[in-house]
């Protein structure tokens, strides 16, 4: 598969269409595109997108093809965040952590602060 930020905004836009519906014909992406392209134009797309691996042919319904992201959302997420955490921060997540934490309108409610040392101590206890 192909490199996830590497995609184009139409790509992406049609990737995000297909993460929140699971899976979805040319005419139903292309009806939640904003200023939609051509049928012909969301076919193309939809061809590329399963040539870089980023989405799969499900099955045939008529003349529909149904397509669907090749790999989950929470999978798509987490390679994602990798690509931000290797690409800014050196893979350092602590120093992620602390540039969001250190913004203005950063937000960490008790619940989450709680959450976040919970993984802490979770993953010192199983050495990662």
């Amino acid at each position: 598969m192909s490199d996830p930020s590497q995609l184009s905004r139409r790509e992406r836009q049609i990737m995000n269409v297909l993460h929140a519906e699971g899976s979805a014909t040319v005419a139903a992406v292309q009806a939640q595109l904003p200023d939609p392209p051509t049928d012909m134009a969301v076919r193309r797309l939809m061809h590329i997108l399963e040539e870089k691996g980023h989405v799969k042919r499900l099955r045939k319904e008529g003349r529909e093809v149904i397509y669907a992201p090749a790999q989950s959302k929470a999978r798509a997420g987490m390679n994602a965040l990798k690509q931000v955490l290797d690409t800014f921060f050196g893979g350092a997540v602590d120093e992620a952590l602390a540039a969001h934490l250190t913004r203005k309108d950063a937000a960490l409610t008790d619940e989450q602060a709680q959450r976040i040392q919970k993984l802490i101590d979770e993953a010192k206890r199983e050495g990662r």
